[in-house]
């Protein structure tokens, strides 16, 4: 090794060190002032390379020389920067969806985790873009209930702005770039040492020269699809080995368990740290909030019956075909002609009709739950489908036997009742109705609605499930027997 090269990996190793005790001090300043992220600060190695600051969950990427420039000019410019990259990872913004419009996800990633270390109101931590901040902050209090990354992101794509005007926004809230989360190499190997940190210098950030924001904005529509379809899945983890994605997927476990314990915290240990940090509370509700496919969770429900239908399963093709080959039109064995399937035959649909029920709402669920239920795989010809209007005592109950049936309850529908919220009645009239044989065979009840009631002391025979109307991220609890299914109203909305 020539002698100028070994002092330049000198001059490196050095700066790395010192950056590394800067990221230290701001970690352990958070630590002091944040002991509600106590478990989640310094989960991620630090790894030298040559750009700004990023993080795909897993590492934390640093120049060692910006780092050491951007704390020589604020002190307390790296603290908000490793803060910024730890909320990133605690609420997984990294993990993308392929179809995700990029430079618009980074603005709303940045925009809500800036809003949250705000409201910390931390004296360790500067801010020199706040007159900026605030006026983006401004509209968005006015226009938005909530200040998750989702939210932000859905309000910013209904403004239809060029991808330019979305960066030109985000320089006001961008504290670390987004590199790692579309473009993650399998393993940072070099990166790791001096050397190769070296070898990385004049090659742009992470080596691979425009940043990806900087390649989406100036590129040929047909040029930004290859480069998302060189991508994989959209996230940068298509084309990693097999240990690398184990990894990843290990991290985002962590993350999540993280995410669960600061809520807990908050609610608990940290209360008036909680109360402060509002947005904060929003987002870990919605990070933590149970993802629920209600077309999945409905044919749970499904009970086995007899249909008649071919059963494939049951036809043993080499008997047919040797009966065939010797009696020619004569087969030894006929396909059976009946098969069982997973098919709703008795069911009972709850609806609460308490004061607080959107009609609309209500009907957009019925007609849901009538699409998944009428589909294929779903739906006897013949059905016993009991549709009970209840506040705090029944108002109807409706009886479907039929399609034809189902399709005129929904032209005709009325809500019914706009009184208090009591589960109970509701029970003691399914109740009712078994003892008089109007059920056979009840396997389940989903009881629809948008907030508290008194439930019943005992279990029901039959499987029940509340399905609860939130969009303000509230946790709902029901008793042991009961299944919780959340759901929000643009997903009740969704075909």
């Amino acid at each position: 090794m020539e002698e100028n090269e070994k002092l330049d990996i000198e001059k490196l190793e050095k700066a790395d060190r010192l950056a590394r005790q800067v990221i230290d001090y701001a970690r352990n300043t958070l630590f002091m002032n944040l002991r509600f992220m106590k478990n989640a600060l310094g989960r991620c190695e630090l790894v030298p390379y040559h750009g700004s600051m990023t993080t795909d969950s897993l590492y934390f990427f640093y120049d060692p020389e910006y780092v050491l420039k951007t704390f020589q000019e604020n002190q307390k410019k790296i603290t908000r920067k490793y803060l910024h990259m730890t909320l990133h990872c605690i609420f997984q913004h990294q993990y993308v969806n392929p179809s995700i419009r990029r430079p618009v996800w980074n603005l709303a990633c940045d925009i809500a985790i800036e809003q949250m270390i705000r409201e910390l109101n931390l004296q360790s931590i500067d801010n020199d873009n706040q007159e900026a901040q605030d006026k983006v902050l401004n509209q968005l209090r006015n226009d938005l209930n909530y200040m998750t990354a989702e939210k932000i992101y859905d309000y910013f794509l209904n403004l239809d702005l060029t991808d330019a005007a979305y960066r030109q926004i985000q320089t006001a809230f961008a504290e670390d770039d987004h590199d790692a989360w579309y473009h993650q190499p399998d393993v940072m190997g070099e990166l790791g040492s001096a050397q190769g940190y070296m070898r990385k210098q004049g090659q742009g950030q992470g080596g691979g020269g425009q940043s990806d924001d900087e390649q989406d904005g100036n590129s040929s529509p047909e040029q930004q699809k290859k480069n998302q379809q060189s991508d994989g899945d959209g996230s940068g983890q298509g084309h990693l080995s097999p240990t690398r994605q184990q990894e990843l997927e290990e991290a985002r476990q962590m993350w999540e368990k993280l995410a669960q314990q600061m809520q807990t915290d908050l609610e608990t240990f940290s209360q008036q740290q909680g109360n402060m940090a509002g947005n904060m509370m929003q987002n870990l509700r919605a990070i933590n909030r149970e993802k629920c496919n209600y077309e999945e969770f409905l044919r749970k429900f499904a009970v086995y019956g007899e249909v008649m239908k071919i059963d494939e399963d049951t036809f043993d093709y080499n008997f047919y075909c040797y009966g065939r080959s010797i009696y020619e039109e004569v087969a030894l064995i006929e396909p059976l002609e009946y098969k069982d399937a997973k098919r709703v035959r008795e069911f009972v649909i709850a609806i609460d009709t308490s004061g607080s029920v959107m009609g609309d709402t209500v009907q957009m669920f019925i007609q849901k739950t009538y699409n998944i239920l009428k589909s294929q795989e779903s739906f006897f010809s013949k059905v016993n489908i009991h549709i009970i209007q209840c506040d705090a005592e029944i108002q109807e109950d409706y009886k479907i036997t039929t399609q034809e049936e189902f399709d005129e309850y929904l032209k005709t529908m009325k809500i019914k009742g706009l009184g208090g919220t009591d589960f109970r009645p509701v029970f003691e009239h399914v109740d009712e109705l078994i003892k008089n044989k109007e059920f056979q065979n009840l396997k389940g009840m989903l009881y629809f609605t948008d907030g508290y009631g008194t439930f019943p002391e005992h279990e029901p025979s039959y499987k029940t499930a509340f399905v609860f109307l939130d969009d303000d991220y509230n946790n709902y609890q029901v008793p042991v027997w009961a299944i919780r299914v959340i759901l929000t109203t643009d997903e009740i909305r969704e075909k």
